[in-house]
């Protein structure tokens, strides 16, 4: 043999966290799949691409029960990430794997009163600044940008096909022709803005429009949108 020696390789691991959508099925599923079809219908494509956590915790699933629900909700193009809330086998090759260790960032909104206000944080840490990440191109179709830890600016034009996900607000300098989702950390003083407006969908937090529910008079101009209560509302701005 040869002197030649060969140098082991060592698998390196890291752990990552990702944001993802969680559906919790309520039963009948047949009911709970009919009002996530009446959803998707008014805006397709929304979850298309997604990962999507399944919170099994309301609905006692049986391994079976879950593969088929897993397969249906494939068959409306949303990705099943994983499982949580369920005591299954987590060995079960034919289950999604199961999640533990989650940080919920809740889309409901808070209610009003002295909790919110006593929420409020100290002087000291409204002096520093608020996280934000600063996009100096377009952003074309098919990409997505996700910043959960605060604003997202943009100072070109957001594609038909692009989206935009932001933990706070969306600031948009040129023409927003995708999708916009501000919010997502659940904030409910994030808004959006945009200098020219043909958006295909604006949300704040659980709240969303989709393009056929905005009114025409809105298009081709400037606008801000943001939350009254529990109502998107969309303006034109002068």
């Amino acid at each position: 043999m040869s002197g030649l020696i060969l140098q082991r390789q060592s698998l390196t691991f890291r752990a990552r966290s990702y944001t993802a959508f969680v559906f919790t099925p309520q039963p009948p599923i047949a009911d709970w799949l009919e009002v996530l079809d009446a959803t998707l219908q008014r805006s397709k494509g929304f979850f298309a691409g997604h990962p999507v956590a399944l919170d099994l915790s309301a609905a006692a699933l049986s391994a079976d029960e879950v593969v088929q629900l897993v397969a249906d909700l494939q068959a409306r193009n949303v990705r099943v990430l994983g499982i949580e809330g369920s005591d299954l086998n987590a060995g079960d090759a034919v289950l999604p794997p199961l999640l533990r260790g989650g940080r919920v960032q809740d889309l409901e909104l808070p209610e009003l009163g002295a909790a919110a206000e006593a929420a409020q944080p100290a002087p000291e840490a409204k002096q520093q600044e608020a996280a934000s990440l600063l996009i100096d191109s377009p952003v074309r179709s098919g990409q997505s940008v996700a910043f959960i830890e605060g604003d997202v600016t943009v100072l070109g034009s957001v594609a038909s096909g692009a989206e935009i996900i932001a933990g706070g607000s969306i600031h948009i300098y040129g023409t927003l022709r995708g999708q916009a989702m501000a919010g997502a950390a659940g904030s409910r003083r994030a808004r959006i803005f945009c200098h020219r407006f043909e958006a295909e969908l604006l949300a704040i937090g659980p709240y969303y429009k989709t393009a056929d529910e905005i009114e025409d008079s809105l298009r081709r101009g400037p606008i801000q949108a943001w939350l009254d209560g529990n109502t998107l509302k969309i303006s034109p701005m002068h």
